[in-house]
């Protein structure tokens, strides 16, 4: 079978697929994609470059589509060259949403297209208007409906699509949700496990936490509203207050992953520390780390904390379940598909520090009653969400007519 996957960063949500479809030698993988770094034996790697970006005096509302256009076009250009090289595919499978897939069923019209339905964006009633404090202008709202234009185009273009959880397959219109296949990418539980009496010792960042006893955890690609850092830092903070032997660590960038950036330039991270009296000596900022560290950060966790407006669901959270750790997490639809209160975790109010803070000294008090919630929490990943089942439901999915 020859398969194309596309997506403009690499290898993005499609890297045990890519990598497990490679290993048979009678597959021909291309992965498509404006990301030169990374390589995955058996795959060869078609690199596309957009001819530019969207004009600066195009209309605001459709410069997310002009941008699309401008990536599906370099793909197109890829295309044809694969074309002439002889490569035709069976399959392609892309992200929706960037643009890459928009022009492939004009590319190879005999080819199966599949697409990654993430999220479809909505001015009321997800992540969008969530926050009271910020109200959406009538062009928030226009731009939001136009901004999907080309998840549109994919689905309806694609043959099949797949979202990895319920809440996120539902903001898709019903009309095309009966084209879109719930099934998440799959945690490795192999790796994600939990090390029992784990001792945090960090040598690339300085940091050792090798004689405390509470360490509360956060984890973002970056640091912004939409992940609930502003109400996570106010939470520590008060938890600082309380608990004087508590350490917290946080994993991530200092960016803007999701979200607008404060207008006057600064990071969130900068506004919080401006604004509020912490105990630098116990808030440690690794920074993004690399999985063999990032997975010692949530074994030597003694509360983890993940918070997130209405929107997709971090793969951070499965990862620190799978890990064993006590979650903390805030009471949306994206985490209660997965977290039932008491059960398999702890819920509070996103937008109420306090009660974070309540639910992470509960979590703190009771640390031998709150052993099986984090084995409850693993046990739901380990049914639900492991990589060796899902990888196979994964690639039966693909082959399928």
């Amino acid at each position: 079978m020859k398969i194309l996957f596309l997506h403009p960063n690499f290898p993005a949500q499609f890297r045990h697929l890519a990598a497990t479809l490679a290993q048979d030698k009678q597959n021909q993988v291309v992965f498509g994609t404006a990301r030169k770094e990374g390589q995955i034996n058996g795959v060869f790697k078609a690199i596309y470059s957009p001819s530019r970006e969207a004009r600066p005096e195009t209309h605001h509302y459709v410069r997310t589509l002009e941008n699309a256009v401008l990536q599906g076009q370099a793909v197109y250009r890829i295309a044809e060259q694969l074309k002439a090289q002889g490569f035709v595919p069976d399959l392609i499978y892309g992200h929706s949403g960037w643009g890459p897939t928009l022009f492939m069923k004009d590319a190879f019209p005999t080819s199966k297209l599949l697409c990654y339905f993430e999220w479809f964006y909505h001015a009321r009633g997800t992540d969008a208007d969530f926050d009271p404090s910020e109200s959406l202008t009538p062009d928030d709202i226009a731009r939001i409906r136009i901004k999907n234009t080309p998840i549109l185009t994919d689905l309806y273009s694609c043959d099949r699509g797949l979202s990895p959880t319920q809440w996120q397959r539902q903001q898709f219109p019903k009309e095309f949700q009966s084209k879109i296949h719930v099934l998440h990418d799959g945690i490795d539980t192999n790796f994600f496990q939990p090390k029992p009496k784990a001792k945090l010792v960090l040598p690339s960042v300085n940091l050792d936490l090798s004689g405390v006893e509470e360490i509360v955890t956060y984890v973002g690609r970056g640091m912004e509203p939409y992940r609930g850092f502003p109400q996570f830092m106010e939470m520590v903070a008060l938890l600082q207050q309380r608990r004087p032997k508590c350490h917290v660590v946080v994993v991530g960038e200092d960016r803007v992953a999701y979200g607008r950036s404060l207008p006057d330039g600064k990071t969130y991270k900068q506004l919080m520390l401006e604004k509020l009296p912490l105990d630098l000596s116990r808030l440690h900022f690794t920074g993004p780390l690399p999985y063999a560290q990032y997975v010692q950060v949530l074994q030597a966790s003694s509360v983890h904390v993940y918070l997130t407006r209405p929107f997709v669901l971090s793969w951070s959270m499965l990862e620190a379940m799978s890990t064993g750790c006590l979650l903390v997490a805030s009471d949306t639809q994206p985490v209660t598909e997965l977290i039932q209160d008491g059960v398999n975790g702890l819920l509070a109010n996103f937008f109420s520090p306090q009660e974070i803070c309540d639910r992470v000294e509960e979590a703190l008090n009771n640390s031998e009653k709150m052993l099986s919630l984090r084995a409850k929490a693993r046990k739901t990943i380990v049914e639900n969400y492991d990589l060796s089942d899902l990888l196979t439901k994964h690639l039966q999915w693909i082959k399928e007519q």
